[in-house]
């Protein structure tokens, strides 16, 4: 008996195993697009051994259990291709075609059209550009802002320095217009802005935008950029266009790591700063056949640049000499000489350098998290789910505090002066979820995008002046602010075929409600205020100065600022799109939102589109748009304080429910409006070989900005003047003169933006199989002009009034701050195992002008000098290799030439051996005269082109199954 079960046993185990493959088992065939069987080809099964095609183009595997496999069909011949299949018991059959090396598929678009699936960029009505994650990964640039200044002739981002919050987060421009002019897609979903408002003096200055580095690249399928107005469409902030970054959602594994530093040299000094160490994960997952799971994930860390010049200060460890009334020029300088002797001294033995400023960009490191699926719930129903979420932390200098800046400083703390620092952590939170399908006969979509951009400041390295010496912390929390929208949509959509004349006719139409939350947080007592006044402020009287309250470099917001505000707004739209025929192509669309807090705004876009002559067209549209003012400029507010003439004052950034802003005939702030126009001109070649060609033009009425510093009125002695035009209308609401200075924003400027976008592609096969190049170029052409002031009665009965509002540096900003063209050449060389790509972008002229018009202060004779600031070429370079299937190593550099901007005007006399006392050449009105800060920014912060870093080298090893 027991030799029996012994026989049992054994046949058992050597049929199960056959029985178990028996009961899972794929059989399949590899054809290519004509149906020609492909033998030879090998398949790999994620985790398990592989197969080949025979003779026929057939395989067979038998699988050890149930559960989904990702097949990876790889042939030197063919296109790389990815299958997940659910294996249940029995035998299952598949049939894959592969596609040539250098086949294109027709690309669609679902941007700027409501079709199910999109349409074709080819026979869209509306500019669409298209950036792949093949085209996002081949250069240096590692977050989507920078990869698209680079790869996109019409968008300009770059990072800023010396900028509060702004050097954290980068101010974006699509077709020359501002940050919150241009709406971010997520997945065709509205994406939140940030809770950052910009108030210094970069690009985007009163503008609110979005932080796009927050969305992982790994996560990133393509971005679709809509060059046209779209207010019609989706609502407000898409006068300039739309971009939808479109997320993978069932990608093979891919992990990447990079490495890269600057490699730069300039104005004699050597230059290996700005280390950056990056890590991506990219995966997807089949969810039994009936949906995917893809998970994306980051982190990047970039370190500090600094390309600052030397402190041109005679003294560092004292004040500025001024000479005396009866003090004659060769006496002052023979004491300038002997103090500046005992202050050379002192730097020399403390190890002082004079190049004591960071200028460049801020240290940050960034990690985020991204979750992209569906599920098919029923036959015609599917759920879908967009969860990301992202950390940074920022490190950003300001400006040096000298040891001789006496109402900035504690010699006990910090005996050699200090770097004040900003550090900000930017938690980035959204949560997208929907149910799609088809009922009836129409397309539906129900769903809901909840988004939260949260941002902390604390300051370090630093004091509290106005605090007895000794006794001051060294760092602060100053603060948090809030920003969080929830959007709910409801949208249907329907093609129809309605015979030879309306031959495809869809339709859409559909709701929205969306809420907004604007928050601001005050930070520790410390980080604004006296701390204990009837103490402090006796102990650090200066003089006839007291020393500012509050943290140097970044004072806290206080309770007085903190609030809390929403709103809401409901809008409905429309939206139809027919074909003529096969030649013509028309669209039309409406759309009516109403804002809880300032009523309703109608919008509409009319387009069309001919093709006269094969893949040749002609395409154009006429659209109406609107931004809403953000709840960020309606409720903004901050304070510094001040001793004036031994009288504490504060200088302010009021919303517009503050008393002062109506003196200036101010109201609330209202929706900028604008029309556009598109005319463009598209086709092939040849089948490989695309170009388009259109020309805009966007007007804005209304467009909101921040306005410039309304400064009390005061003689050079610091004594009120009683008729100064600001004087008048402050103390109409504060006759004690608390309130030093005001800013606030409003509906001031018209503007009219032109321009031209050409783009040219083409990818040549070569004769040995995988071989091929791919070339691009584009152009944009593009000029903003102010072509209209709109300032109050109040405003306009002053002159000094009305040239504060909106300056001249504040018209360059808008006008002249970004390049005026951009043309952009790429060219690359693919094989079996190895590419090449190069790519050469010239940036073009901007300029720079000084704030005064006319007017000057009082102890300025010659105003900061105006500048501009050349064209320049930057190119980038990278090489890589494929040693198998799976691995890959690629080496690069950017900006190869070690190309820098421009260098500032800087006054002859702003130097440090300036020893005289002419009121007019000494060194306290020469460094006045420009905009080096001393003679430490040697690149303009205020108009940018493309950085001022220099080269940067990098490698990159990449592991794909």
């Amino acid at each position: 008996m027991d030799k029996l079960y012994k026989k049992i046993f054994m046949v058992f185990i050597l049929c199960c195993p056959g029985l178990l493959a028996h009961a899972q088992s794929l059989t399949g065939k590899i054809t290519n697009q004509k149906g020609e069987a492909l033998p030879g080809i090998k398949i790999y099964f994620q985790g398990l051994t592989e197969a080949t095609t025979n003779n026929s183009g057939e395989f067979q595997y038998k699988f050890p259990s149930r559960g989904s496999y990702r097949l990876r069909i790889s042939s030197d011949n063919y296109q790389p291709a990815f299958q997940d299949v659910a294996i249940k018991s029995g035998s299952q059959n598949i049939t894959i075609a592969l596609s040539d090396l250098d086949y294109q598929p027709e690309i669609q678009v679902s941007t700027g059209n409501r079709a199910a699936g999109g349409n074709s960029i080819n026979q869209n009505s509306a500019p669409v550009q298209v950036i792949t994650a093949e085209e996002m990964k081949k250069f240096a640039q590692k977050d989507i802002t920078q990869i698209l200044s680079y790869a996109m002739q019409s968008f300009n981002s770059n990072r800023q320095t010396i900028a509060g919050g702004t050097d954290h987060i980068d101010p974006i421009s699509l077709r020359g217009l501002s940050p919150d002019q241009v709406l971010i897609l997520v997945n065709g979903k509205r994406r939140h802005s940030t809770a950052l408002v910009n108030v210094d003096g970069t690009f985007g200055r009163g503008a609110v935008g979005t932080d796009m580095n927050s969305i992982p690249v790994s996560a990133v399928e393509r971005i679709e950029i809509l060059r046209d107005a779209a207010s019609a469409q989706y609502g407000s902030d898409a006068i300039g266009g739309a971009i939808n970054i479109i997320l993978k959602s069932n990608s093979p594994f891919n992990m990447s790591m990079s490495y890269g530093e600057s490699a730069s040299e300039t104005n004699g000094l050597r230059y290996n700063d700005g280390k950056t160490f990056q890590i991506d994960y990219s995966e997807g997952i089949s969810l039994a056949g009936r949906g995917s799971l893809n998970f994306s994930g980051q982190f990047l860390y970039r370190g500090a640049t600094n390309r600052s010049g030397f402190d041109t200060r005679p003294l560092l460890y004292s004040p500025l000499l001024v000479k005396t009334d009866c003090e004659c020029e060769k006496d002052f300088v023979k004491r300038y000489e002997k103090a500046k002797t005992l202050d050379d001294l002192k730097a020399l033995s403390a190890g002082f350098s004079r190049n004591n400023m960071r200028v460049g960009n801020a240290e940050s490191s960034n990690g985020g998290l991204l979750i992209n699926g569906n599920f098919a719930l029923l036959k015609n129903m599917e759920l879908y789910l967009t969860a990301g979420y992202t950390l940074k932390n920022g490190e950003a200098a300001g400006f040096y505090r000298l040891p001789g800046e006496t109402a900035q400083i504690d010699l006990g703390m910090y005996p050699n002066g200090y770097l004040p620092l900003i550090n900000t952590g930017i938690q980035d939170l959204s949560v997208a979820s929907g149910i799609r399908g088809r009922l009836l006969g129409w397309n539906y979509d129900l769903s809901h995008v909840s988004g939260k951009n949260n941002i902390d400041f604390n300051i370090s390295q630093t004091l509290n002046a106005s605090l007895p010496l000794g006794t001051s912390p060294d760092n602060f929390y100053a603060g948090d602010l809030y920003f969080r929208q929830n959007t709910s949509n409801l949208d249907f959509s329907r093609t129809f075929n309605l015979g030879r004349i309306f031959n495809s006719f869809t339709t859409a139409f559909g709701a929205e409600y969306r809420t907004d939350n604007y928050e601001i947080r005050a930070g520790e007592e410390l980080s604004y205020s006296y701390g204990q006044p009837s103490k402090s402020i006796a102990a650090r009287k200066l003089g006839s100065l007291f020393a500012e309250p509050g943290a140097q470099v970044f004072s806290g917001f206080t309770p007085v600022n903190s609030l809390n505000k929403s709103r809401n707004n409901k809008s409905a739209y429309a939206d139809v799109e027919t074909s003529l025929g096969s030649k013509i192509r028309l669209g039309l669309a409406a759309r009516l939102d109403d804002y809880s807090d300032f009523g309703n705004n109608m919008s509409y876009r009319t387009s069309g589109r001919y093709n006269f002559y094969k893949s040749f067209a002609v395409r154009g549209s006429y659209s109406t748009g609107f931004r809403a003012p953000s709840l960020h400029q309606q409720y903004f507010n901050n304070q510094s304080s001040q001793f004036i003439n031994k009288k504490a004052t504060s200088d302010l950034i009021v919303n517009n429910d503050h008393p002062a802003v109506s003196q200036f005939g101010v109201g609330s702030l209202r929706p900028e409006k604008s029309n556009s126009v598109n005319l463009g001109f598209t086709g092939n070649l040849i089948k490989t070989l695309s170009f388009s060609a259109d020309v805009y033009q966007i007007n804005v009425d209304d467009r909101i900005i921040l306005s410039g510093l309304y400064e009390r009125e005061r003689n050079a002695k610091g004594v009120l003047l009683p008729a100064g035009a600001v004087n008048k209308l402050l103390n109409a609401v504060d006759p004690t003169a608390a309130i030093n200075s005001v800013m606030f924003f409003a509906n001031a400027v018209s503007t009219e933006t032109r321009g031209l976008d050409f783009m040219f592609t083409n990818r040549i096969s070569l004769r040995n199989p995988g071989q091929g190049i791919s070339l691009s170029a584009g152009l944009n052409l593009n000029r903003t002009r102010v072509e209209e002031v709109n300032a109050s009665d109040q405003v306009n009965s002053d002159q000094v009034l009305s040239n504060q509002l909106f300056n001249r540096q504040e018209r360059s900003r808008i006008e002249s701050s970004i390049p005026d063209s951009k043309l952009n050449f790429t060219a690359g060389y693919f094989a079996k195992t190895w590419g090449i790509s190069a790519r050469t972008v010239r940036f073009g002229e901007i300029s720079y002008k000084n704030p005064f018009d006319g007017t000057l202060p009082e102890n300025l004779t010659v105003p900061f000098a105006d500048q501009t600031f050349s064209p320049k070429w930057i190119t980038d370079m990278s090489l890589n290799h494929s040693f198998t299937r799976e691995l890959n190593f690629a080496v690069g550099v950017s900006n190869l030439f070690d190309i820098y901007p421009d260098r500032l005007y800087i006054d002859p006399n702003n130097r440090p051996d300036n020893l005289t006392g002419d009121p007019v050449l000494n060194y306290i009105n020469s460094a006045s005269r420009d905009n080096t800060g001393n003679g430490r920014i040697q690149y303009s912060r205020n108009a940018t082109q493309f950085g001022f870093n220099g080269r940067h080298v990098f490698g990159k090893l990449s592991y794909s199954l």
